[in-house]
């Protein structure tokens, strides 16, 4: 499985990003797609996932600003972020993983900056 995400770069406070993440390979489903980050210094962490079934998992820090959606013909997995704060500044990586299976599968990463 490859995941390429895109969309990332540098946004003032306040403003909006979308990023998406195209899956290829051999992909099993149903699965569990979204999106981690992790800051320098920091460790990785939860921001949204969303099952094959729309059933979706946010991070407390990002409800009410980030939405996550997908298209499952098309395989893709996509953040809508809005109000960023410099504090959402981090790599972004998608993320997937199919039920019942132990593997997970990550892209490369994308950077979002906000400044101030």
């Amino acid at each position: 499985v490859q995941l390429q995400a895109s969309g990332g770069g540098l946004v003032q406070a306040g403003g909006s990003l979308r990023l998406s993440c195209a899956a290829s390979g051999r992909i099993h489903r149903p699965n569990t797609m979204g999106w981690y980050r992790q800051a320098p210094g920091r460790q990785r962490e939860l921001v949204a996932t969303m099952s094959s079934g729309s059933t979706t998992n946010l991070a407390d820090s990002v409800k009410g600003r980030f939405t996550i959606s997908r298209d499952n013909a098309k395989n893709m997995v996509y953040l809508e972020s809005n109000s960023l704060k410099p504090e959402d500044t981090a790599v972004y990586y998608c993320y997937l993983r199919g039920v019942g299976y132990a593997a997970e599968f990550w892209g490369k990463g994308t950077q979002v900056t906000v400044s101030s």
